[in-house]
């Protein structure tokens, strides 16, 4: 089964394989991974713009990889609930025969002085970086695992949405 992820970044593409290998046993998996655009922000803003830009890198990954058995693609975002910010993932899926599935990951609250920069218009990332003296941590250890002491990586999050978004493809006859 060929997997083609709408991103280049390790994390994403070891979410995919996780969530594939465990919800297709039997099958052996071929993931690999494409620079596909999203055509959001670079920080997405609520749920719907965040599930846009999963949407978006999958209709390019396609492009990309026309000959996938399936393309998945990964979005974080942020979202406001109650009067304070918290991270959002998006997790879209898509086969060679149109069937779409999406799932939604876990979510945290942004600590206190991340959560300034971010209001004032920072990027997540860099938010991270500056506030916690780290370089590139996003496509590390990312805040995640910062958070977690490395008890939960970005790929163990991602995998669990990304399996939920899988569910209408191990269960056709119910979608």
């Amino acid at each position: 089964m060929k997997i083609i992820v709408g991103s280049t970044g390790d994390a994403k593409i070891e979410a995919a394989r996780l969530a594939f290998t465990a919800m297709f046993p039997d099958q052996t998996i071929d993931v690999s991974g494409v620079k596909a655009k999203s055509g959001v922000p670079d920080q997405p803003m609520g749920r719907d713009e965040t599930l846009t830009g999963a949407w978006n890198r999958v209709k390019h990954a396609r492009i990309l990889a026309p000959e996938a058995d399936y393309w998945i693609a990964f979005e974080s975002g942020i979202e406001e609930i109650a009067g304070q910010l918290s991270t959002i993932n998006w997790m879209t899926v898509e086969n060679k025969s149109g069937r779409q599935g999406r799932g939604l990951g876990g979510g945290f609250l942004l600590p206190t002085e991340i959560e300034k920069r971010v209001r004032a218009g920072m990027e997540l990332g860099p938010a991270v970086d500056e506030v916690m003296k780290l370089h590139n941590s996003k496509n590390d250890i990312g805040l995640i695992g910062i958070l977690s002491h490395n008890v939960q990586t970005r790929a163990s999050v991602y995998a669990e949405g990304a399996k939920l978004a899988l569910y209408p493809f191990v269960n056709p006859d119910m979608y």
